[in-house]
């Protein structure tokens, strides 16, 4: 893991005392909630329904068990013992009192923490694929290439008020398990054909109202180029990006307005003129970074067979690892969607359990995915047996990655001030018809996400099976979609018709699945039987 070093403690420590004075100030009236409302976003504080919600951020997913523990002290001390895990690998807390706000950032402060650019129009928490640097299928690790566009992003003065937020993605393998392509930068790391390593830029993805896939704009950028080439791809967009209405202010209207053609010559000109000002950062500052991210030392003699005796826990097994780069190692992943739960959410109880976990089994080190799950990113096979017993016990071992069940959803009406509709009751009650595993398994892969506004914090766009709540004359109505998906094979859902109240969206769930089973040919999942298909036959058992 990257460890500060004493600038970028002195950074976050004189934000911690900057916002003290600015919450001070607006205690004691003398500053407007107008004007206090940009300084607190700057720091992650947003005013919900009910409370200030405090976004915090984990960059590209990662921290160690001290950093865990602390966040379960949070949840216990500030909010109502509980923390949401988000879908840019962060953690919200729903129930912040604004007095507590400053000691809330000074305790992060402690633990190389913070709230800093989680929200804004800046570049936000840069994300990246949580079996980082474990994966059996990545060329790299792309954890160093993720750290060095957070520090070179932070603070930047040229891009602190962008025309809105901005997000990147960094991945290092074919298999996308960040939804690279759907953010306002996509970089997957690669091998040219002479074997040098560098990085595809994909730009001009995202969900919201008008969502869109990022095109690729160059299939090759030199490792050591990298940050240059997103510094000329951002400076094109806040050039001419629409600062005149929010609704086009992101940069894949920009894109989309000029062609990737035209953006494309653009981004080459001024990447052209970047590298003639020596602003790019050092080689030896990557090569600095990525000393934080050794491989921990593995016992090369570890078993690599595993007794699967237990069914109960064959069948996590089966769901819940992937495949390690080290023999007699898996990466195991715990799943935060319990039947009739919340998705994403964790008590301060379970939070210091996985930060114990971690200690135990994994070298000290957790990931948060943009599933809303946590990740122990190298396990002993040998010992996965007591870590699935250990988190039985806490109520965190479904086995049901990737299954219906393993949904992704936003907080909604129920917090967020955004959303039209309530998509935790619906992830529930979805939750709760699907409850039997066997059943899960026999659906298969099947990625079912729920947003409670258009803003599709829930990536109902990406979903196989996507959900949006909407306001319909003061009722709240739930549009399906089909046949999208953030993967390696990235498409955007198709709304398949009129929408459905919160029990029949439920009971249309179901009926989507039932045409999947008639229909599908072989092993196709969900997605692919849509593709195969079409829409006719699903809207058929809907609305017929």
């Amino acid at each position: 893991m990257y460890k500060y070093d004493e600038y970028d403690q002195a950074m976050v420590d004189a934000r911690v005392e900057e916002f003290r004075d600015q919450t001070r100030r607006r205690l004691a009236g003398e500053l407007t909630e107008d004007q206090f409302k940009p300084l607190r976003l700057m720091n992650g504080l947003y005013l919900q329904l009910h409370a200030y919600m405090l976004r915090v951020a984990i960059p590209y997913g990662t921290l160690n068990s001290q950093q865990m523990n602390m966040l379960g002290h949070i949840a216990r001390k500030y909010d109502r013992g509980y923390g949401h895990f988000t879908t840019r690998q962060n953690i919200q807390y729903n129930w912040i009192k604004l007095e507590d706000a400053p000691d809330i950032l000074a305790d992060l402060s402690t633990v190389e923490m913070h709230a800093i650019q989680t929200s804004g129009n800046c570049i936000r928490n840069i994300s990246s694929d949580q079996f980082a640097g474990a994966a059996a299928d990545e060329i790299t690790d792309p954890r160093p290439w993720a750290e060095l566009l957070r520090q070179w992003s932070s603070f930047h003065p040229e891009f602190s008020y962008l025309p809105r937020k901005f997000k990147i993605a960094v991945i290092a393998s074919d298999e996308d398990r960040a939804a690279m392509r759907l953010h306002d930068i996509g970089i997957q790391l690669i091998h040219n054909d002479a074997g040098k390593l560098g990085a595809k830029f994909f730009v001009g993805g995202g969900m919201g109202r008008t969502p869109m896939i990022g095109p690729e704009i160059r299939d090759f950028v030199p490792a050591d180029e990298l940050i240059h080439y997103a510094e000329a791809c951002l400076r094109v967009y806040n050039r001419y990006g629409r600062r005149d209405n929010k609704y086009k202010a992101r940069i894949k209207i920009l894109v989309h307005e000029l062609g990737k053609d035209e953006y494309t010559r653009q981004v080459e000109e001024e990447f052209a003129h970047m590298k003639t000002l020596g602003l790019n950062p050092p080689v030896a500052e990557l090569a600095r970074i990525t000393e934080f991210f050794p491989d921990p030392a593995y016992d090369t003699t570890a078993n690599d067979e595993l007794d699967l005796t237990d069914p109960d826990f064959r069948i996590w097994v089966e769901q819940n690892t992937h495949p390690h780069k080290q023999a007699g190692y898996a990466i195991a992943n715990i799943s935060l969607k319990p039947t009739g739960g919340i998705p994403g959410d964790a008590s301060a109880d379970q939070i210091d359990l996985m930060a114990d976990l971690a200690k135990e089994y994994s070298f000290d080190e957790l990931r948060v995915t943009h599933a809303q799950n946590i990740v122990l990113p190298h396990v002993k096979k040998s010992e996965l047996y007591a870590l699935w017993q250990k988190l039985d016990d806490a109520g965190l071992a479904p086995a049901n990655l990737d299954l219906i069940s393993d949904m992704i959803a936003c907080p909604g009406l129920d917090y967020c001030s955004l959303a039209n509709a309530r998509s935790i009751p619906v992830a529930q009650k979805i939750g709760q018809r699907f409850s039997d595993i066997g059943r899960q398994k026999e659906l298969g892969e099947l990625k079912l996400k729920i947003s409670g506004c258009i803003n599709a914090c829930g990536h109902h766009h990406a979903g196989h099976i996507g959900i949006l709540g909407v306001d319909r004359k003061g009722v709240e109505n739930y549009q399906l979609s089909l046949g999208g998906s953030g993967a390696e094979d990235v498409s955007l859902a198709k709304i398949t018709g009129p929408g459905f109240d919160e029990d029949g969206i439920v009971d249309a769930v179901e009926k989507v699945t039932d045409v999947y089973l008639r229909d599908r040919e072989g092993d196709e999942r969900f997605v692919d039987t849509y593709r195969r298909i079409g829409m006719v036959p699903f809207k058929e058992a809907l609305y017929d």
